[in-house]
């Protein structure tokens, strides 16, 4: 079988676990020349909050643990797919839901928005989308 040509990624779960595998998958792929897309909605939007901004995650304490085994934070994990050119989109819906103002997402990523429509609309129908 032919591996998609693009993946999407829902990250719909704010747990650090999640997100970090969810950065993971999505800077391989995007290293071997794979276009990707991480679409952050309810929970997993937060990952795209500032630092000290309302509901911001504290990931200190696994990101000192990965760190400390050699594993990559997704704070690297986030530059990483910065670097290799991943789409990053906010869900609207998402942000609204979690009373996530977009004035506190952060300011070196260029963040897109809009609905599922819009995220459904950037897949490739030769791609694959998962649901982290």
């Amino acid at each position: 079988m032919a591996s998609p040509d693009k993946l999407s990624f829902v990250v719909f779960s704010g747990d650090y676990g999640r997100v970090h595998y969810a950065l993971v998958m999505a800077s391989a792929a995007a290293a071997i020349d794979k276009a990707v897309t991480l679409f952050f909605t309810m929970d997993g939007a937060r990952t795209l909050l500032a630092k000290g901004a309302p509901g911001a995650p504290d990931w200190s304490g696994e990101e000192a643990a990965n760190a400390a085994m050699g594993i990559a934070t997704i704070e690297e994990m986030l530059a990483a797919c910065l670097e290799l050119g991943v789409v990053f989109m906010a869900c609207d819906m998402g942000l609204k839901a979690c009373g996530i103002d977009r004035a506190n997402l952060r300011t070196d990523i260029d963040v897109g928005h809009g609905g599922a429509a819009a995220f459904i609309r950037d897949a490739s129908r030769h791609g694959t989308i998962l649901f982290v």
